[in-house]
C-alpha cells in the first residue's frame, strides 16, 4: 500500500488495485474474451458509423478542428485528431446502433462503451495489444461491478447508468497510462463530480443522445486521465465521502426504503492472479440490435413463428409478459408509434411486429423507411406488454420472458426463455461473431477487411502498435 494518506476512501483501493494489475495478472480465458468483445464491438462501430448520428458528430468535430491533425484516429473514415475527440467519436460508433454487449444487474450496462478510451490511450503512446486487454479488463470489471452494487440500481429513480461509467473509466484508462494511485483517484474525481446523466434519455421518446451518454463519459474519462497526469486535482471522496456518490444518491427514496450501494461489495475479491475470476467472462453480447430486455420476448416469438409457420394476418394478439422495468422501458405509448431508430429499438411492439413480417431483425429493420412503415401499425396494436410479478422475483440471475401469441381461429401459442442467445450462460461464439461483423462491416469496409480484422483482433495480444487496428478498419 502507498504511504500517502488516504482516510480509507475507497477510490483509493480501487486505484491502489488498477495500477498494480498487469497483463500477466490476467486469467487466459479472460484475455480470449476480451479479444472476442472486442471483435463484436468494432463490427458494432463498423454498422455504427453509418449512423446518422454518428455522421453529424463526425461533420462536427471535422469541423472544430479545421483540418489540423492530431495523434489519434477515428475508425472507418481514418480522422485523425486528439485522443479525447477520437475516444468519443469511436465509442459512439460501437454504442451507435444499440448493438453492442450486455450486462445487467441492479443496472444495465455496456462495458464496450468504455474500451474506446483504452484504445486512444493506446495509440496515444505508441502501447500494443497486451496494454489494450489490460485497459479492457480493466473497463469490465469495474463497470460490471458498479452496475451490481445499487440496492436499488440508478435506473429505478430516474438516473442512467452512464452516471456509474464516469466512476469506472478513468481507471481503466489511468492504468493504461501508467498513473500512479493517487493521480487516478483525481481523475475519477474530476470525471465523475460532472457526468451525471439523467434517465430522460432512455424515458419516453428516445433521441441520439441515448446512445451518446455512455460514450461521453467515456470522453471524460480519458480528458480527466490527461489532466490528473499533469497534476489536476479531483475530489478523493467521490464515492464514499460527503456529497459523493452514495452520499448524493442516498437521499433517494424507492418504496419508501433509502436508495443506497454496497460498498464492500465493489471491491470484494478484485481479481489479481490467473486463477481469479474476472467479470469479463459474466458479459454478454447482443444477437439483434435492440434493447436488451426485448431479446428474450423476440427469441420467444420468433421461435414460435418459426415452428408454426405463422402468418401476421393470421394473428389477433400477441401477449408479451417481462419484468416491471422492461413493460415501463419497452411497451410505453411512445413506443408504438415510433418515429425514429432510438426509438425503434426500444420499442418491443416494433420488434416484435417487424420481426413476425420481415422473419428476421437486423440492422436493415431499423432504416427509417422501415420504421415509419405504416403497415406495420396494425401489427403493433396487437402487441400487448404486461408485467409479470413472478418474473421480477428471478431477474437479474434469469431474464424470463413469456410471450403467448392467439391466433383468429382461437389457438393459443405460448413460448417462454429464460436467458436470451448471446448470455454468458448461451455465449456467442467465434463464428457467431464472425457472422455479426460480418453483416455489419462488409458493405463498409469489404468482406477481405472483414476476414483480415477477425484474424489480426484474436492474435491481439501479439501486436505491438494500434496502427494495423486502424488501417484495417478504414473504408
Amino acid at each position: 500500500m502507498s504511504t500517502y494518506k488516504t482516510d480509507g476512501f475507497i477510490s483509493y483501493t480501487i486505484a491502489e488495485w488498477a495500477a498494480k494489475l498487469r497483463y500477466e495478472d490476467i486469467a487466459p480465458e479472460a484475455i480470449e474474451r476480451a479479444k472476442l468483445f472486442w471483435y463484436d464491438s468494432v463490427g458494432c462501430a463498423l454498422g455504427g458509423s453509418q449512423t446518422e448520428d454518428a455522421e453529424i458528430l463526425l461533420a462536427h468535430h471535422r469541423e472544430m478542428v479545421q483540418g489540423s491533425d492530431g495523434p489519434c484516429t477515428c475508425f472507418v473514415h481514418g480522422f485523425r485528431t486528439n485522443p479525447v475527440d477520437a475516444a468519443f467519436l469511436n465509442s459512439h460508433m460501437v454504442r451507435a446502433m444499440d448493438y453492442n454487449d450486455i450486462y445487467w444487474k441492479a443496472d444495465p450496462s455496456h462495458p464496450s462503451d468504455l474500451i474506446c478510451g483504452p484504445l486512444a490511450a493506446c495509440e496515444l503512446r505508441g502501447l500494443g495489444g497486451k496494454d489494450l486487454i489490460l485497459g479492457t479488463i480493466l473497463a469490465y470489471e469495474l463497470e460490471m461491478r458498479l452496475v451490481e452494487i445499487g440496492r436499488p440500481g440508478v435506473r429505478e429513480y430516474g438516473w442512467h447508468h452512464a452516471t456509474l461509467t464516469a466512476f469506472a473509466t478513468p481507471f481503466a484508462i489511468g492504468a493504461v497510462l501508467g498513473l500512479t494511485p493517487e493521480q487516478m483517484v483525481n481523475a475519477a474525481g474530476i470525471c465523475a463530480s460532472r457526468t451525471c446523466s439523467l434517465g430522460a434519455v432512455t424515458a419516453g421518446k428516445l433521441t441520439m443522445m441515448k446512445n451518446t451518454v455512455d460514450p461521453w463519459a467515456t470522453r471524460m474519462g480519458i480528458e480527466s486521465a490527461l489532466l490528473a497526469e499533469r497534476g489536476y486535482s479531483g475530489p478523493e471522496h467521490i464515492f464514499d465521502g460527503k456529497e459523493g456518490l452514495f452520499h448524493v444518491f442516498g437521499h433517494s427514496v424507492h418504496d419508501g426504503k433509502p436508495c443506497t450501494f454496497d460498498a464492500e461489495a465493489l471491491v470484494a475479491d478484485l481479481p489479481t492472479s490467473p486463477g481469479d475470476h474476472f467479470r469479463i467472462l459474466d458479459c454478454g453480447m447482443k444477437s439483434f440490435p435492440i434493447e436488451a430486455l426485448s431479446h428474450a420476448p423476440l427469441s420467444a416469438m420468433m421461435k414460435l413463428a418459426a415452428q408454426h409457420s405463422i402468418k401476421p394476418d393470421d394473428v389477433a394478439e400477441i401477449k408479451v409478459e417481462v419484468i416491471a422495468r422492461a413493460a415501463d422501458i419497452l411497451g410505453d405509448p411512445s413506443k408504438y408509434r415510433p418515429k425514429s431508430r432510438e426509438t425503434a429499438d426500444h420499442s418491443l411492439p416494433y420488434a416484435l411486429a417487424v420481426g413476425l413480417v420481415d422473419g428476421m431483425v437486423t440492422p436493415r429493420q431499423f432504416d427509417d423507411k422501415r420504421v415509419n412503415d405504416p403497415a406495420l401499425i396494425p401489427i403493433m396494436d396487437k402487441v400487448k406488454v404486461v408485467a409479470n410479478e413472478e418474473f421480477e422475483l428471478r431477474f437479474p440471475e434469469f431474464q424470463p420472458s413469456r410471450v403467448t401469441i392467439t391466433l383468429n381461429d382461437g389457438t393459443t401459442l405460448v413460448e417462454q426463455v429464460e436467458v436470451p442467445k448471446g448470455d454468458a450462460r448461451d455465449p456467442m461464439t467465434p463464428a457467431e461473431v464472425k457472422v455479426k461483423f460480418d453483416a455489419l462491416g462488409s458493405d463498409v469496409i469489404g468482406q477481405d477487411r472483414c476476414d483480415q480484422f477477425g484474424s489480426f483482433v484474436m492474435d491481439l495480444d501479439k501486436i505491438d502498435t494500434m496502427d494495423p487496428f486502424f488501417s484495417l478498419l478504414k473504408a
